[in-house]
C-alpha cells in the first residue's frame, strides 16, 4: 500500500487519534499523518468529516472513515491478514465493546471532571470517582486478559487501543494533581499493563511525552479562560 494511499486528519495530543495510528502500526500500514491546527478545521477535515467536523478522521484511497473506534474496526477488517485486534469469539468482542464504551462515556470525563472541579473536597471527590473507575477496570482487566499480558491477551487489542489511549491524560491528570492513580497496590494489574502497553512498538512512537502533554493542557486551559472574541 502507497503511504498515499493512506491518511490520517488528526493532533499529536488527541486520545482518540492515537487509536487508529496504534491499530495502523499493529498492521504495519505506512500512512500519512496530516496534523491539525489547534483553534482550527482544514478544508479536507470539514470535507471528510461534514457531520462532526472531529478528528480523527481516516482517508483510505478517496473515503473517509469517521470516529475513533469505528476507525480502528474499519483497519482491523481492512487488513484481515495481520494481527487481529477484535476478538474472534462473540462474547469477548461484545465485552471488549461494552468496556471500550465505558471508557469512553463514563472513564474519560470522571477524568476532565478532576481539571474542573472547583475546591479541595470537590477535587478529592472527582479524583475519588476516577480511582473507583480504574478499579472496575482492573477487575476487567483481569477477566478480559487471563493471565496475559494484554485485554486482548499475548497482543494488543481493540480494549487496550481504546484505554490505552488515554494513558497520557492520566499520567497528566498524576502529575498535576500529585497523585498516583495507576496504584500498584489498588490496580496491580493496571498498573503492569500500562508499562507492557506504552513500551509496545506500535505505541511508543505515537504516545506523548507527559512533560509536553502537561505544557498543552495548560495552553488549553488558557484558551478556555480567554473571553470569546
Amino acid at each position: 500500500m502507497a503511504k498515499s494511499d493512506v491518511k490520517v486528519l488528526g493532533a499529536w495530543p488527541s486520545p482518540f487519534v492515537m487509536r487508529p495510528r496504534i491499530a495502523l502500526n499493529i498492521k504495519s500500514v505506512d500512512y500519512e499523518f496530516l496534523q491539525e491546527t489547534l483553534g482550527s478545521k482544514s478544508e479536507l477535515l470539514l470535507k471528510s468529516n461534514p457531520v462532526h467536523k472531529k478528528i480523527p478522521v481516516l482517508i483510505h484511497g478517496d473515503k473517509p472513515v469517521c470516529e475513533s473506534l469505528i476507525i480502528v474496526e474499519y483497519i482491523d477488517e481492512t487488513w484481515s491478514s495481520a494481527p487481529s485486534i477484535l476478538p474472534s469469539d462473540p462474547y469477548d468482542r461484545a465485552t471488549a465493546r461494552f468496556w471500550a464504551a465505558y471508557v469512553d462515556d463514563k472513564f474519560f470525563p470522571s477524568m476532565k471532571e478532576i481539571g474542573f472541579a472547583e475546591g479541595v473536597e470537590a477535587k478529592k471527590a472527582a479524583i475519588q470517582q476516577l480511582v473507583d473507575g480504574l478499579i472496575l477496570l482492573e477487575d476487567a482487566y483481569v477477566k478480559c486478559s487471563k493471565g496475559k499480558p494484554f485485554f486482548g491477551g499475548n497482543q494488543i487489542g481493540y480494549l487496550d487501543i481504546a484505554f490505552g489511549s488515554y494513558l497520557g491524560w492520566l499520567r497528566v491528570t498524576e502529575k498535576s494533581n500529585e497523585v498516583k492513580l495507576l496504584d500498584e497496590a489498588k490496580t496491580p494489574g493496571l498498573a503492569k499493563w500500562a508499562e507492557i502497553f506504552c513500551a509496545d512498538p506500535a505505541v511508543k512512537d505515537v504516545m506523548p511525552e507527559t512533560d509536553k502533554l502537561a505544557e498543552f493542557a495548560k495552553v488549553l486551559a488558557k484558551m478556555r479562560a480567554a473571553p470569546p472574541k
